[in-house]
């Protein structure tokens, strides 16, 4: 469930994301170009939000997960992000083992999407109660163009796991160190990490050589 995860079925997308669902239905044609409208203040990218659900006892796999994470809607400017945003349900009050990506239109949340097979992601571990305020800040500092790495950053995740939550941001170029040094150094200030938070990096190549999003990191303080 997390673009990583690799995994979903469809008995398991059932819980709604919406407050109400046609509200949500905002630019979701997905054969149709997505455009700010007149008078509207355009986004430097147009964004996807997807989301995904599972049930953990599950068996991993790419094709399964790439079913099964479901694509809500895209944003091309900062008025339809907000009227957007307004109608979903935040991080914290979603169940269960349940993800929300918001991507550059075009890439998918897959470690094999070809603008993410070369990248990896920083991750963050957050206790319980924070995923929501945290989620919204990363976003607006991705949609502001905060990060100044050019066209490095292809998305957010915001992961719901049951006995903690975690964020990550995912870039395109693993071993551009200067680039995910300035990631790092970006998100320490967006969101206003102590001092000692721990913060791990994790290649898309190794994450598709152990299945798993989150487990054998390289840790950094």
């Amino acid at each position: 469930v997390t673009a990583m995860d690799h995994n979903d079925d469809p008995e398991d997308q059932d819980e709604t994301v919406c407050n109400r669902e046609e509200d949500c239905s905002i630019n979701n044609n997905r054969r149709k170009t997505v455009s700010p409208a007149v008078g509207e203040h355009p986004l430097q990218y147009n964004y996807t939000l997807w989301y995904s659900r599972r049930t953990p006892s599950r068996p991993a796999n790419t094709q399964s997960y790439e079913q099964n994470i479901r694509q809500i809607g895209t944003v091309a400017s900062v008025e339809q992000f907000w009227k957007f945003y307004s109608h979903l349900v935040r991080p914290g009050d979603l169940t269960g083992h349940s993800d929300f990506h918001l991507f550059k239109e075009g890439i998918k949340p897959m470690w094999e999407d070809e603008a993410n097979k070369n990248g990896g992601k920083w991750i963050i571990r957050l206790r319980k109660g924070l995923a929501s305020r945290f989620w919204e800040n990363i976003i607006l500092a991705m949609l502001g163009e905060q990060f100044m790495v050019g066209e490095e950053i292809c998305g957010v995740v915001v992961s719901i796991r049951f006995q903690e939550d975690i964020l990550s941001i995912w870039n395109k170029t693993a071993s551009d160190q200067v680039t995910t040094s300035r990631i790092r150094d970006t998100l320490r200030r967006v969101l206003n990490l102590p001092p000692n938070t721990i913060m791990e990096y994790k290649t898309h190549n190794d994450s598709l050589k152990d299945n798993s999003s989150f487990r054998n990191t390289k840790i950094t303080l």
